[in-house]
């Protein structure tokens, strides 16, 4: 085993600060993601990924890798029984970034709300998988006013919290679906095509779906012929089937799209980094190795002057007034409609599937700093009425 502050190390060049905080262990090289292949492994100790490099045997095999960690919650793109056969260690960062795709799901929700002039307020919200994301989603949607229902069978099987509702339950009952599983094509929990076309047309006519957590928890041909019958109310995705080349059809008609960036933001990823890096050290301690002093990520998430947001006007007689309220609050601290702009008019429009592939890479590689609503103050008098759906639904102080 190498000297801990001699490893030779690959990093995704994505990954935020991952020369700052892995470079008191070795020398660290980066490369795209999608570029990373078995012939850069070669002088490759440790291998720090995202979601979009592929890690099983055809990739590890024959090189010196002996550790990865993935900077993502999510692990569907690790062959993990290949790297226990390989004997190579292991390391994520789960739950790193659920904080940042809770504010999408409710920034998506009020931007649905406020466009068609629905209240989120008094709505059902199906939630489906109540993991790191779901959650943490549901006591925030619980504060603006949601009556919220779960399914997660794997934690109803394990006998964790609850109350639980069957999915073709959940289904029928909600007016908003939101997705938050991990994809699984095997095992006693399958979640590839979650939904499709039974599931989709069991969801309560004009109800709202969206999907934050794999692309393929859709069926996507599917959910294209729902939109195009005008069944569902409203759709907004952030993930697609055959990423990076989403199917321009459905892309064209949902409500809201984004290019798989519900979890980018800044605060999340910085996390991830600091959470690889601790799995690295565990990794190295595990295997009697002394260690060098660890990455303090403090000073690059302190903002360079407060993040405010100030206090909209607008009635809040109503629940339909609060909605929009909440909406131009929150849109203050991540306008979702543009990362929507900016996703039709950069790959929707793209006629190329290759180019249009290029266009949706290059729009997460080069998405814009956006901070996690727990770090903007209020400023101004919150409405009474409101005050605990800004504090805890939000997250935002007051």
């Amino acid at each position: 085993m190498p000297d801990p502050r001699a490893l030779r190390l690959l990093a995704d060049a994505n990954i935020p600060f991952a020369e700052d905080a892995f470079s008191r262990y070795g020398q660290v090289r980066t490369l795209v993601g999608r570029e990373i292949t078995r012939e850069s492994l070669r002088e490759t100790d440790v291998l720090l990924v995202r979601s979009v490099t592929r890690v099983d045997a055809d990739l590890l095999a024959g090189t010196p890798v002996r550790f990865v960690a993935s900077a993502t919650a999510g692990t569907d793109h690790i062959d993990r029984r290949a790297l226990a056969d390989l004997g190579v260690g292991f390391g994520h960062a789960p739950g790193s970034n659920a904080a940042s795709v809770v504010d999408w799901v409710l920034a998506a929700l009020l931007h649905l709300g406020a466009a068609t002039g629905e209240a989120v307020e008094g709505k059902t919200l199906g939630v489906v998988g109540v993991g790191e994301v779901g959650g943490r989603l549901v006591p925030r949607a619980e504060a603006l006013g949601m009556r919220v229902l779960r399914c997660d069978p794997p934690r109803e099987a394990g006998g964790h919290g609850g109350p639980w509702t069957p999915l073709a339950d959940l289904l029928r009952q909600s007016d908003a679906v939101t997705l938050h599983t991990p994809l699984e094509r095997e095992g006693a929990h399958p979640t590839f095509h979650l939904l499709g076309d039974a599931e989709l047309a069991a969801m309560r006519e004009g109800a709202w779906l969206l999907n934050a957590a794999r692309g393929p928890v859709v069926d996507n041909e599917a959910l294209l012929r729902s939109v195009a019958a005008r069944r569902l109310g409203a759709v907004a995705l952030d993930v697609w089937e055959g990423e990076p080349e989403p199917n321009t059809g459905l892309a064209s008609r949902v409500d809201l799209g984004t290019p798989h960036i519900a979890g980018y933001a800044f605060d999340g990823k910085v996390r991830g980094t600091r959470m690889i890096e601790a799995a690295l050290r565990i990794w190295l301690r595990d295997n009697g190795l002394a260690l060098p002093a660890e990455w303090g990520p403090e000073s690059v998430l302190a903002p360079p002057s407060p993040l405010v947001v100030h206090v909209p006007e607008g009635a809040t007689a109503s629940p339909a007034d609060r909605t929009r309220w909440l909406h131009a609050l929150a849109r203050q601290a991540y306008p979702i409609a543009e990362d929507d702009r900016r996703f039709r008019q950069s790959v929707v429009t793209m006629p190329d599937a290759h180019r249009r592939g290029l266009a949706f890479a290059d729009l997460r590689r080069r998405y814009p700093v956006r901070r996690e609503w727990s770090r903007f103050r209020v400023d101004g008098p919150v409405p009474a009425a409101l005050a605990g759906a800004v504090r805890e639904g939000l997250g935002m102080s007051a």
